[in-house]
């Protein structure tokens, strides 16, 4: 039995694709799990979490937008 080299492989294969409120609540639940570490965050990390946060908050519209 031969396999196909991992470049002509489909990502189809695996069926483990998302659908777009399975990756929407993930990306929420992200959100959830760094906004309370805010307030504990020194500047340079709070600076790092607040750049990411809006990172996922954008990427949480465009899946809704979609």
């Amino acid at each position: 039995m031969t396999r196909r080299p991992e470049s002509e492989r489909s990502d189809w294969t695996d069926l483990d694709l998302l659908t777009r409120e399975e990756a929407a609540g993930r990306l929420q639940a992200e959100i959830a799990d760094i906004e309370p570490r805010l307030g504990d965050a020194d500047p340079a990390e709070r600076e790092l979490l607040e750049t990411r946060l809006r990172a996922l908050r954008e990427a949480v519209d465009e899946l809704a937008a979609s």
